[in-house]
C-alpha cells in the first residue's frame, strides 16, 4: 500500500510540474492574449468566415484580446463585423473568460451580442478545446462551442467547431 501511495504521489507531482512548465509560461499571470477564430456568421461572432450561396456572399471579421489575471485565467473582450449581403452589416461584441486547464485545455464562457439596425440578439457561449503551442508566442486551438440564445424570437442556439489562432505576449 505504501508503494502504491508513493507511486501515486510521484505521478501527481510529475504531472503538476509538467503542467506548470509545459507551455513556457504563455498562460502565466500578467501575459496578454490576442486571438482570431474561424466561425459561423449565424451566431454573431468575432471570427473570420466567408460563405457564398446562390450568388450571395456572407463574411465576417473580428478578433479577441485578453489579459491573464491569474495563471491560466484570462479575461477577454472581442469585436467583430458581419455582412450577409442582404441586410445592413452587424456589429458584434463579446466579453468573457478563458481558463486553461493544466495550461493546455482552454475552456471558455462568454456573452456575445450582435446589433443590426437597432435590433439586438444575444448568446451565452461555452467552449472547450486543446491548445497546441507552436512556439513561445503562438498557439493553434481547435475547439467545440455551443451558443445558447437568450432570445428565441431573434436568434437560434448553435453548435460550432472552430480553429483558433492565438498570440501570447
Amino acid at each position: 500500500m505504501k508503494k502504491l501511495l508513493l507511486s501515486a504521489l510521484a505521478i501527481v507531482s510529475f504531472t503538476v510540474a509538467s503542467a506548470q512548465d509545459g507551455n513556457g509560461g504563455q498562460t502565466a499571470k500578467g501575459k496578454w492574449l490576442i486571438e482570431a477564430n474561424t466561425g459561423s456568421i449565424a451566431t454573431g461572432n468575432t471570427s473570420f468566415s466567408l460563405a457564398s450561396v446562390d450568388g450571395n456572399t456572407a463574411w465576417s471579421i473580428g478578433a479577441e484580446a485578453g489579459h491573464f489575471v491569474a495563471d491560466d485565467l484570462a479575461i477577454k473582450a472581442g469585436i467583430g463585423y458581419n455582412d450577409n449581403g442582404v441586410t445592413d452589416g452587424t456589429f458584434v461584441y463579446k466579453i468573457g473568460a478563458k481558463y486553461y486547464v493544466a495550461s493546455q485545455f482552454p475552456v471558455g464562457l462568454d456573452f456575445t451580442g450582435a446589433s443590426v439596425d437597432g435590433n439586438n440578439a444575444n448568446w451565452v457561449g461555452i467552449q472547450g478545446g486543446y491548445a497546441w503551442f507552436l512556439g513561445d508566442n503562438v498557439s493553434l486551438e481547435p475547439a467545440l462551442r455551443y451558443n445558447v440564445t437568450l432570445d428565441e424570437n431573434k436568434a437560434e442556439s448553435a453548435f460550432q467547431a472552430l480553429i483558433g489562432f492565438a498570440l501570447h505576449f
